[in-house]
């Protein structure tokens, strides 16, 4: 056999590659924030980097004026001027400049409000997670078998967000086996889930399915009701529930009256009674949360030029800028190398911060301009009229790349005069009309919603009828993306809307 023989050598390749420097990245990182976003990113470098400063709106600027004036009154000499300046440079930096050269983050002057802690005081505090109210009303429980009570709270760790439990008991049996406090027999499982549905509030809590929940409920009802009229319509709910429930879900309220031999206003009445259950008990305990939304740009019209124009919500955020104190370090010659290099980096990284965000609403305004150019209709006669928009053609107008759009528009919203928008729901493909005139299809999807609203609801319309009155308005597309649109809209079919 041949030996192998290993052998290098060197060679020359022309071609182009691409990278990003930390600063691209940055600009790009700092673009795609909307205001809420950016205003917790600049608070984050603020903390990482002793060179930028924050200005909370409305705050005046004496400070800046005074350390201005303690530059100028500064000594320059040696001997005891020299140890005058380093006291002052104590009074003024305080706990900065540590025993190893590095700088730490100004200490606020107690007088000045922290605006940061003041929005956490004032938040609300976080409450008590399902489980852990539900383990405390367990606790204040008539349950007085120690097995029966581990068996519980066990079976409460297994309850979801929506308060019912739909996990099997064998796999809490199994997987509770070597749990002390217990046989975990699966008798003995049933009995502490039927405690749990009976003991804890809100009703409902601890129901294997919705189904079970809504019968659980509708029986307390019933058992709290007085008057016979509404006890006896309670009574029909249970039925429903127990006996038409897919009916129900399908909304076959002929069938069901078929089956059951009721009048239609019986049949109504238990309906009713119905509509007062909650099919997810446990949200009463956690409701979901709710994120608020700070637009990022604000459109006005001026009645006098009739124009639109847009600026930036920007009047409580908060600025940074580079502090004057280390702008004016970098010139002083007495600081020791390392002090220096650190000093005149921390400056740097604070400009360039700034810079990225000049460069974020810089190109924010230039894509909403041209979106107030081309939408006009839409702030003028509502959702009908959005024109198609693609985010290429307008990378090319403004001579950027359409991922620059793309970021640009990204969680951004827009307060107008028609209600608070997506700003990224302005930008979208479309069709052309009978008459030539082309259209978005978020457009589409807006006469969509607005023919099921106008429908008659005993007599719902279906999907290829919905097609068809999009024809009459000259809008030609296939059942099939009436559907999808119909879906995205969170609109059920025909027979799901029908009212009987």
């Amino acid at each position: 056999m041949a030996g192998m023989r290993f052998e290098t050598s060197q060679g020359m390749k022309l071609g182009q590659t691409m990278g990003l420097s930390p600063k691209l990245i940055q600009s790009a990182e700092i673009l795609q924030l909307n205001t809420m976003e950016l205003q917790e990113r600049l608070e984050q470098e603020v903390e990482k980097n002793v060179a930028l400063e924050m200005v909370m709106p409305g705050s005046s600027d004496d400070g800046d004026a005074r350390r201005d004036q303690q530059r100028e009154e500064a000594p320059q000499g040696g001997g005891s001027d020299e140890f005058e300046r380093l006291r002052r440079m104590e009074r003024q930096y305080g706990e900065q400049w540590n025993s190893d050269g590095d700088f730490r983050r100004p200490v606020r002057d107690n007088r000045e409000r922290d605006p940061k802690m003041d929005a956490m005081a004032n938040a609300p505090s976080r409450g008590a997670s399902l489980v852990d109210q539900l383990l405390e009303q367990w606790s204040f429980s008539e349950v007085h078998d120690p097995s029966l009570r581990a068996a519980g709270s066990r079976i409460i760790e297994y309850i979801d967000d929506d308060g019912l439990m739909q996990t099997p008991l064998e796999t809490i049996r199994e997987q509770s086996s070597h749990l002390p406090g217990c046989d975990w027999a699966i008798d003995t499982l049933k009995l502490a889930l039927a405690r749990i549905q009976q003991e804890l509030e809100p009703h409902g809590i601890g129901a294997t399915s919705v189904r079970e929940a809504l019968i659980i409920e509708a029986r307390v009802y019933l058992d709290e009701e007085t008057d016979l009229d509404r006890a006896e319509s309670w009574g029909d709910a249970i039925e429903v529930l127990e006996k038409h429930y897919d009916d129900l879900l399908q909304n076959r309220i002929p069938k069901i009256r078929e089956k059951t031999g009721w009048t239609s206003d019986r049949l109504d009445a238990a309906r009713a009674c119905l509509k007062r259950l909650d099919p997810n008990p446990g949200r009463e305990l956690v409701p979901p949360e709710s994120t608020g939304i700070i637009p990022d740009v604000i459109v006005e019209y001026h009645p006098e030029s009739g124009d639109y124009t847009a600026r930036l919500a920007d009047e409580l955020m908060p600025r940074v800028r580079v502090s004057p104190d280390y702008e004016a370090m970098m010139k002083d010659i007495e600081l020791d190398t390392k002090a220096r290099n650190f000093v005149a980096e921390s400056v740097r990284a604070a400009r360039s911060i700034i810079e990225a965000i000049e460069q974020r609403n810089t190109t924010l305004m230039r894509v909403v301009r041209v979106v107030l150019a081309r939408q006009r209709e839409w702030f003028e006669q509502g959702p009908q009229q959005l024109k198609p928009l693609p985010m290429v053609e307008v990378a090319d107008m403004l001579g950027i790349h359409v991922a620059t759009v793309s970021r640009a528009v990204s969680e951004k919203w827009m307060q107008t005069p028609r209600g608070l928008v997506a700003l990224r729901g302005f930008f979208s493909l479309g069709t052309e009309n009978a008459d030539g005139e082309e259209m978005s299809w978020n457009a589409v999807k807006a006469m969509v919603e607005e023919i099921v609203k106008s429908e008659d609801k005993s007599k719902p319309l279906s999907d290829r009828e919905i097609a068809e009155a999009l024809e009459k308005k000259g809008v030609t597309i296939a059942r099939r993306t009436v559907v999808k649109y119909r879906e995205q809209l969170g609109i059920l079919s025909g027979p799901m809307r029908k009212q009987h």
